[in-house]
């Protein structure tokens, strides 16, 4: 991944983090050490597993969270804060620990998928910019798991950049990545993180040509015979045999993008091997999600191309996860849990630990989720197989967390595939393995 310098993320945030933190400097409990989690009280309606993603651009973004010269300048010209909590703001550096689940890892309700550790004014200010990275990511690659299982196997190109905010689109590309995407049509999440990037020609390409043989021979006379041909912006049936005819059998690909899909790739495909050029692949576009994803298993379409639905994560754009105190220093210096009581956001007091309970294939059984000492008998013959699911991403301030992408990537399918058989059905159900609490 090839990491380039943020601007200031300090002011994407709330308003009411800056004045909690001003009340908190004269109440003297700003300088309390506290943990903070992230985690979900529930999945998505109907979702069996979520996926983590986003967390390498989280640390980045807290190494970034500065009040430069302008940023105070800002907070002061809008009179959000008083003066003596603009100085404090003008040293600000995190330097506490932030550690959570690895990304690309599997999680349910109640996962730890981050806990903050440091005084109350480090840890309170970043909670906005914590969620609002979280949520998005995790919502995207949640979904875009769902469609690489679907797909089986076939690859799967994220192409949503049209349908959503422009650095939500390279956000969402890193996300689906992640969740097994093999490439973006987006050029910035390549030169960001060095996603493997493809497209070649829309319809206006087409269009703009005197006819479809004109636009036909540029292209390949461009791009040679391997390049992907769009072969429905007039009639698919003469347009394929057009396009065998030009670029010959070793047409790389045709691309449909419209009508019925599933009568249409089964059309082409009896038509290009009746041509000749059994080994030119068909891709699919046209508002895939992943039950019109499912619904193609049975085509013979190579590859499926996704934007709308994976961009606003299809019926679920957020993944619901909050940033909750969960531990304070008490008036002796102890920690001691502290939690929310108020109907339907109940929180579990003290700092977390999380393992995940296998069987003794190495399948899933249950989130194991506590507080106090983690148990120490962990994988001894005499109790269930277990994984320690959290690992340091920030120590003293400093990144420790390992960034890259591919590991993340592998990490997805290593979790996914730990989970029981049924995780992967794309009707609606609960969370695929339970979550215990122990205290």
């Amino acid at each position: 991944m090839t990491r380039t310098a943020l601007t200031s993320t300090a002011l994407l945030t709330d308003h009411y983090e800056l004045t909690m933190l001003q009340a908190a400097l004269r109440s003297g409990a700003a300088s309390r050490r506290c943990v903070f989690e992230v985690f979900a009280r529930r999945l998505p309606e109907g979702r069996r597993y979520g996926v983590v993603a986003g967390t390498g651009r989280l640390v980045e973004a807290v190494r970034a969270f500065r009040f430069g010269a302008a940023e105070i300048e800002r907070l002061r010209a809008a009179e959000v804060v008083d003066s003596q909590t603009l100085d404090y703001l003008a040293g600000y550096r995190f330097s506490g620990d932030i550690s959570g689940y690895a990304e690309g890892e599997c999680y349910f309700p109640g996962s730890p998928l981050l806990v903050v550790e440091g005084t109350f004014a480090e840890t309170v200010l970043l909670e906005t910019i914590v969620l609002s990275i979280l949520n998005h990511d995790c919502a995207i690659a949640s979904a875009a798991s769902r469609m690489t299982n679907a797909a089986a196997g076939r690859p799967c190109i994220e192409m949503g950049s049209r349908r959503t905010h422009e650095w939500a689109a390279v956000a969402a590309a890193r996300a689906a990545y992640i969740a097994g995407f093999a490439t973006t049509s987006n050029l910035e999440a390549g030169r960001i993180h060095g996603i493997p990037t493809a497209g070649t020609s829309a319809h206006s390409f087409t269009l703009v040509h005197e006819d479809e043989r004109a636009a036909f021979e540029a292209q390949v006379a461009c791009f040679g015979p391997g390049t992907t041909l769009l072969v429905d912006t007039y009639e698919v049936e003469p347009a394929v045999s057009l396009a065998v005819e030009i670029a010959g059998i070793g047409l790389g690909a045709v691309r449909l993008d419209s009508g019925d899909l599933l009568v249409q790739a089964r059309e082409v495909r009896a038509q290009l091997d009746a041509l000749g050029a059994e080994e030119t692949r068909i891709v699919v576009t046209s508002d895939l999600d992943e039950h019109a994803i499912a619904a193609l298993a049975a085509a013979p379409v190579d590859v499926y191309g996704v934007g709308t639905s994976l961009v606003t994560g299809p019926g679920a754009p957020t993944a619901e996860l909050v940033y909750k105190i969960v531990a304070r220093e008490d008036r002796a210096g102890e920690m001691v849990g502290v939690s929310k009581q108020s109907k339907d956001k109940v929180t579990v007091g003290g700092r977390k630990w999380a393992l995940r309970r296998l069987d003794p294939r190495g399948r899933a059984e249950a989130e194991v989720i506590g507080t106090g000492a983690m148990p120490t008998a962990i994988n001894s013959p005499s109790s269930p197989q277990t994984r320690p699911l959290l690992v340091d991403l920030i120590r003293d301030g400093q990144i420790v967390a390992d960034l890259d992408l591919g590991a993340a990537r592998t990490r997805c399918q290593q979790s996914l595939a730990e989970l029981p058989a049924r995780a992967l059905q794309l009707s609606r159900g609960e969370p695929v393995i339970t979550t215990i609490f122990q205290g």
